[in-house]
């Protein structure tokens, strides 16, 4: 009997495995189709309501250029707490040096003998070439968004007649069954949208006033940047901790500065992102801890900063889509985290 299931669990291995590569090597047209797909879901009430009063194009036009418009005046925000940012360290790299010998002198003074490694791995300038790289893939973005508008516009033409299609199919109830995952699909990625940016606001502005009330520099580009990073969850919000903190210490030469400024966007981080996030989206996008960092990191893995951003939508539509099918509602029950509703 045991022999049976791992001959039956192979193939699904197998398939699992395949899939995995395809979406790796095929990243440069799965990765904007996902976005398109998730963008798709968020503008449709709008564009419905659009197209109940006015002919669809100019609804479509009218959908794309508010979508336009915004990700342009946060895009515009993002670029311009990231260039703050980076001439305020080349300005001061004198500084980002005296802490590196601080730094170094230490770790000798104690017998830790890993200051020769860690200069040969890290110094002042793999900090100028990381923002580099950072603006190099910002530059890189530029194309994939074109990518995503194109499916977004073609999308939102189809989404009318592709409702009709699935409800004309001889199956009733496969049809029925289809439509209700996938409404229940959109529907949480709208709640998970607004839960995050609300989330986002939130975790921007009270690190702009944290870090103000601390006098360190740049108060309002951290506020920035916590912003746009907490989009990405795990990852995003590890970067906007890590960073303030090393120019705070390079800032203030003093590793206790250093130590607070650390500690308190970590509170921060931790109140909104574990405590009062779960609470606005509740149940419905309750999941585990666990699933939530293992789709971050397993979605950047095959598709860098765009899989970081879509890993949990992603994982959302597969809980979804596995809670609509009674033969998979297990899988959607022992991925979910406990329902927050309750306080």
């Amino acid at each position: 009997m045991a022999g049976e299931n791992s001959i039956n669990a192979l193939p699904a291995l197998c398939a699992a495995i395949l899939t995995a590569a395809a979406l790796y090597f095929g990243s440069a047209i799965f990765a904007p189709v996902a976005v398109s797909l998730f963008v798709i879901a968020i503008l449709w009430p709008l564009q419905k309501a659009l197209e109940s009063r006015i002919p669809r194009l100019i609804a479509l036009l009218l959908t794309l250029a508010a979508t336009v418009v915004i990700i342009g005046a946060l895009a515009s925000m993002i670029a311009w707490g990231i260039g703050m940012v980076g001439r305020w360290l080349m300005a001061n790299i004198g500084r980002f040096y005296v802490l590196y010998g601080m730094t170094t002198e230490w770790l000798e003074s104690h017998g830790i003998l890993l200051a020769g490694p860690l200069s040969e791995r890290f110094n002042v300038l793999s900090l100028v070439r990381m923002f580099q790289e950072v603006a190099v893939r910002i530059n890189g973005l530029v194309g994939f968004s074109l990518m995503v508008l194109i499916f977004t516009m073609l999308g939102l033409l189809e989404v009318g007649d592709f409702r009709q299609k699935l409800q004309a199919l001889r199956n009733g109830a496969v049809a029925e069954r289809m439509l209700a995952a996938t409404t229940s699909i959109s529907g949480k990625f709208r709640k998970y949208l607004l839960v995050r940016t609300a989330a986002s606001i939130l975790t921007g502005l009270v690190v702009w006033g944290f870090t103000f009330a601390l006098d360190i520099e740049l108060a309002a580009a951290w506020g920035v940047i916590a912003f746009a990073l907490n989009y990405i969850p795990v990852i995003g919000p590890l970067i906007a901790t890590v960073l303030p903190t090393l120019f705070t210490a390079a800032q203030f030469e003093s590793w206790q500065m250093a130590l607070l400024a650390f500690l308190g966007l970590n509170v921060i981080q931790f109140v909104i992102g574990s405590y009062l996030e779960p609470r606005f989206s509740g149940s419905a996008l309750a999941i585990s801890p666990f699933v939530v960092v293992l789709a971050v990191f397993f979605w950047s893995f095959l598709w860098g900063i765009p899989g970081a951003f879509i890993g949990v939508p992603v994982t959302i539509a597969m809980l979804a889509a596995c809670e609509a099918n009674p033969a998979s509602r297990w899988i959607a029950a022992l991925l979910s985290g406990p329902s927050r509703d309750k306080t």
